[in-house]
């Protein structure tokens, strides 16, 4: 890892208050795996549910290092045209009829075919080089002169055959392309994955990565997350809601709310004019923390209990 990127982030402290910074509230564990990353030039694999801010967590990085971020989706079926780099198929193509007309004065002088050939090589070389190719996410973050984050998303989502692929390519931040050699990173870049555990992922990989578990946080965590984001919600309602929530992911559901839907709903909250929670209030917005139809039956027998204790507790912490 380059030592100017080592100076940004002296200490585990520099990345929390960098990460803050983004508006993303780290735990200590999650600064320290980012502390980690750059100092032994590894990737971290950040497991947990959908929307605990994995994702966000390399968009802040990024941000606060002022590096480009590279994003890769993953998805079935992705190969290494998608992902590492292809040629530009058009461009050699309208190459190859501006040289159509060249070509004889080309040959014409040529003694014999082995010299005729030996010329059509050279132009076959045109072909294949650097400005016919179209890097793709992986190749264009190796490319990087600065370094770059590097994000690949949802990795679970890919084939088995592209993780091993992609496990190469991570393990020694190169990779060689027949017609160029081997291409190598000019500044190893820092690579987060992302899995929602759709799948389990090979021992390979989780060998060469740092491991991170990005779990739903605690009560006061998640209040200072949401009061980040969104800055002029009411204390007394944000201390409410996110009581809710956390009361909400002790129940037997099938989709717990996540962090990005506890910030959805206090937006909701705010649209309506909400200084405290009441029953007909959550009813009438729980869709927007609950995405199934048998969530919303289950959770809907306990809101007037729930809310009730919600606003009670917020109200014992607003008079400490």
């Amino acid at each position: 890892m380059s030592s100017s990127l080592e100076q940004k982030i002296p200490s585990i402290d520099a990345i929390e208050d960098g990460l803050a910074s983004q508006g993303y509230i780290s735990s200590r564990q999650i600064a320290t795996a980012l502390f980690l990353a750059v100092r032994l030039g590894k990737p971290i694999l950040v497991e947990g549910p959908a929307g605990v801010g994995k994702t966000e967590l390399a968009k802040a990085t990024a941000g606060f290092l002022d590096l480009p971020l590279i994003r890769m989706q993953c998805y079935e079926g992705l190969d290494e045209s998608k992902a590492l780099y292809e040629w530009k198929y058009g461009k050699q193509l309208l190459y190859t009829q501006i040289l159509k007309d060249k070509l004889g004065e080309q040959l014409r002088d040529a003694a014999n075919l082995d010299e005729a050939l030996a010329r059509l090589d050279k132009v076959d070389d045109i072909f294949f080089s650097e400005r016919f190719l179209e890097p793709r996410p992986l190749l264009r973050a190796l490319k990087e002169p600065l370094g770059c984050v590097l994000l690949v998303d949802e990795v679970d989502k890919a084939d088995e055959e592209f993780e091993s692929f992609l496990l190469e390519i991570l393990s020694d931040y190169q990779v060689s392309i027949p017609e160029l050699g081997t291409q190598s990173a000019k500044v190893i870049p820092i690579v987060l994955l992302t899995s929602n555990n759709t799948r389990d992922l090979g021992d390979a990989m989780k060998r060469r990565c740092l491991h991170l578990h990005i779990g739903y946080p605690d009560a006061r965590r998640e209040e200072r997350i949401v009061a980040t984001r969104i800055p002029h919600v009411q204390a007394n309602l944000l201390r409410q809601l996110v009581h809710f929530v956390q009361a909400l992911r002790t129940q037997d559901l099938r989709k717990l709310p996540s962090v990005s839907e506890t910030i959805d709903w206090a937006r909701a909250l705010i649209l309506m004019n909400a200084g405290q929670l009441d029953n007909d209030l959550v009813h009438n917005t729980l869709n927007v923390l609950l995405k199934f139809e048998g969530d919303m039956t289950s959770a809907g027998k306990l809101v007037g209990e729930m809310t009730h204790q919600a606003v009670r507790e917020g109200q014992a912490m607003a008079a400490k």
